[in-house]
């Protein structure tokens, strides 16, 4: 069961590709070696060949008989393997070879042969015959035993070779892919752990040197970012029961004293009033949530295009500058403010911008100010909403992000707590950066989200 295992790993199948293509270019030079020691012997043999033919030529032909006869030369003893004069009707004068080789024709050029004795098998020989002056032919052959040796030690030297290298990376392959099983199995066992609830457990992923390390260390941030995501939204689950159970508990409250009190019409059309109120604002809370996870899913990127900050500004400032007075404050759009062009959704950024001067408007008091402004700062467009109200004390500049949270401060005044969270999210989806600073000279506050700038092609 185990060997199973092994064999169908990726490492083990890995391995048997490595040997496949080790076999294959053992076997590429093998045949290459084989083939240039062919010809180097084939061109060597030629060469003996054709030197001693034109010695021997130079002798007269009562000598040459004589030595062919005798053998009477070292070359002839040691070098040459057939010798044979023949005169021109191929009959033999002296020599070992007793009769013409078939096929062998006399024009200078080595031919390779096979010469058939009366005992025994045939053999190869290359052969070369030569016409001299007095019309006889001299036949001088050389043997390829000597390549045939060369071969066969070729051939030992490889398999000896091959064969400790190949059961080596077997038993290389075994092993690794023993070791890759046994880190599977670590992940296996890790991950039935955190199905089975544990989900502070993480895939072992050491220093994160090789491939499956990486991938443990990459599901290893995904597990951080979903067990982060879950208790993001275990907290939102409890502030949204806290949050609603007051307004509900509201509503219970007042219906029930409207039906055990006096039947009152006005009475009654008040309570309902009451609790229609409260209902609202549990409305608006859902509605705001569901806005939020909208928005940070990016379904809405769609509908994106060139948005300019600048006529998004007019437009909120035109919106809100009636309510501003009314309330006996003043509501200003900066002169001289910078276009602003920008990557966006034209809507999302109207929200934005106006959950961002609704706050201020609530937050600042009678006979002050909020100032509108867009600024173009290198890479970046700004957008910059100034207010003289009551200020964010610095140590909750980023609670005052999340979710549900309210300052002391703010408790008086009605809301959910969900405005700035819904500006940080269309925020985060434009890639922009949310920043809460103090405003001029330590009086109230100053928000500003930085846009990476469109630049025209």
């Amino acid at each position: 069961m185990f060997l199973t295992e092994v064999f169908r790993t990726a490492t083990f199948r890995i391995t048997l590709m490595a040997l496949a293509a080790m076999a294959g270019v053992m076997l590429m030079q093998f045949g290459l070696v084989y083939a240039q020691m062919e010809a180097v012997e084939s061109r060597r043999s030629t060469e003996l060949l054709q030197g001693e033919a034109e010695l021997l030529a130079q002798m007269s032909p009562e000598h040459l008989e004589y030595v062919i006869r005798r053998r009477a030369t070292d070359d002839l003893r040691l070098i040459i393997n057939s010798a044979g004069l023949f005169d021109a009707g191929h009959a033999l004068i002296a020599g070992d070879l007793h009769t013409w080789p078939r096929g062998l024709k006399a024009d200078g050029k080595p031919h390779n042969i096979e010469i058939y004795p009366e005992e025994g098998a045939a053999y190869p020989l290359r052969l070369l015959a030569v016409t001299l002056p007095d019309h006889t032919i001299l036949v001088l052959g050389r043997s390829f035993h000597l390549l045939a040796e060369q071969k066969l030690m070729l051939r030992h030297a490889m398999l000896v070779a091959a064969v400790p290298t190949f059961l080596f990376a077997l038993f290389l392959g075994v092993a690794l892919s023993h070791r890759a099983l046994s880190r599977v199995k670590e992940m296996h066992e890790a991950i039935d752990r955190i199905m089975a609830g544990d989900i502070h457990e993480r895939l072992p992923a050491n220093k994160e040197r090789d491939d499956l390390e990486r991938l443990a260390g990459s599901v290893n941030r995904m597990l951080d970012r979903l067990e982060h995501l879950m208790d993001g939204m275990r907290a939102v689950g409890n502030d949204i029961a806290h949050d609603l159970r007051t307004p509900l508990s509201r509503v219970r409250a007042k219906l029930e004293r409207a039906q055990s009190g006096e039947r009152d019409p006005e009475q009654l059309e008040a309570a309902i009033g009451r609790a229609v109120d409260d209902l609202d604002q549990c409305l608006g809370i859902i509605t705001a949530l569901l806005r939020i996870a909208e928005i940070e899913n990016s379904r809405r990127m769609a509908g994106f295009a060139q948005v300019r900050l600048h006529e998004l500004m007019d437009d909120v400032f035109d919106l809100y500058e009636p309510i501003a007075e009314v309330e006996s404050k003043t509501l200003q759009a900066q002169p001289g403010a910078a276009e602003g062009l920008v990557w966006g959704d034209r809507h999302l950024l109207i929200e934005l911008l106006a959950n961002l001067v609704d706050n201020a408007i609530k937050f600042t008091p009678e006979g002050g100010s909020i100032v509108l402004d867009v600024q173009q700062k290198n890479e970046s467009v700004i957008l910059i909403v100034t207010d003289t109200g009551t200020g964010i004390a610095p140590e909750e500049r980023q609670n005052v992000l999340s979710r549900f949270y309210r300052s002391d401060k703010s408790r008086h005044v009605p809301g959910s707590g969900l405005g700035l969270s819904l500006v940080c999210a269309i925020a985060h989806l434009h890639d922009a950066n949310v920043k809460i600073e103090s405003g001029p000279n330590g009086v109230g506050t100053c928000f500003s989200i930085a846009f990476p700038a469109l630049v025209l092609g």
